[in-house]
């Protein structure tokens, strides 16, 4: 194989780009491990938050760039739109893991659960869309969009029906976003089921969880930052949901 040949087909995972991975709703859980992870090994990042607190001015010593963005209505999504174009010219990836959840009314209330949908449906499937739209001409070649998906997306859930329903349409414009950016931009999403227990979990609610999955294991937030790390460097995955569930899809009830 010559030189020139070894040069083109050189993985692109051994790239480190400059320009910033916006991580949506980075302030918390897994987005918060995401921006640690991916600032530790190098990467320029940027979250957005919708609420103020202390830790963001530690990220900001840090070198994480917090961007404060409320993408539950038209005009907040917007305003985040026209910061990023206004502060950043290129972009290496966004990881839009940003999210809102509500329960079901029960009984479920014609008023009420129009609302809780249209919530879920414009943080977990508008937001993305329109800030795809807008910022995909500023990814850099190679460059990735990530949406964060759930678990419930494929199988549903009877008390959470509006969430399952938006987690489902994020993955089918992963898809469409895929078609239509490729071969420039990879676009893939991520559906974890359980990563981490809440503190407040008690040990019945843990052992019925953990009885959910084949490996019966809590796999923590490293198995989720890996799992980005993954699709941000490979260089052959576009249009694919990685499921992060231990094997809950074989497991029989």
């Amino acid at each position: 194989m010559s030189t020139k040949k070894q040069i083109e087909n050189k993985p692109y995972y051994n790239m480190i780009s400059n320009n910033p991975v916006i991580i949506t709703g980075g302030g918390q859980r897994l987005g918060l491990a995401t921006a640690l992870e991916l600032n530790k090994r190098g990467y320029k990042v940027v979250i957005t938050y919708r609420k103020d607190r202390p830790l963001l001015s530690e990220l900001e010593e840090q070198g994480i760039t917090c961007v404060a963005a409320d993408f539950s209505t038209d005009s907040g999504i917007k305003t985040f739109i026209n910061e990023v174009q206004q502060r950043f010219s290129v972009l290496r990836a966004i990881i839009h893991n940003a999210s809102t959840w509500s329960r079901d009314p029960k009984p479920y209330d014609t008023d009420e659960g129009a609302a809780v949908l249209d919530a879920m449906m414009q943080v977990h499937v508008k937001a993305p869309l329109l800030i795809n739209k807008a910022l995909a001409k500023m990814l850099e070649d190679n460059g990735d969009i990530l949406h964060i998906s759930d678990q419930v997306a494929t199988i549903g859930s009877f008390k959470h029906m509006a969430y399952a329903a938006s987690k489902a349409a994020i993955e089918n414009l992963t898809m469409s976003f895929a078609r239509g950016l490729a071969p420039r931009i990879k676009v893939n999403a991520i559906a974890p089921a359980l990563i981490t227990f809440n503190d407040w979990d008690d040990a019945e609610y843990r052992k019925k969880a953990l009885q959910k999955s084949l490996l019966g294991v809590e796999p923590g937030e490293q198995c989720f930052t890996d799992t980005v790390l993954y699709l941000l460097q490979t260089n052959y995955v576009t249009g694919r949901v990685l499921p992060l569930d231990g094997g809950r899809h074989l497991k029989l009830p």
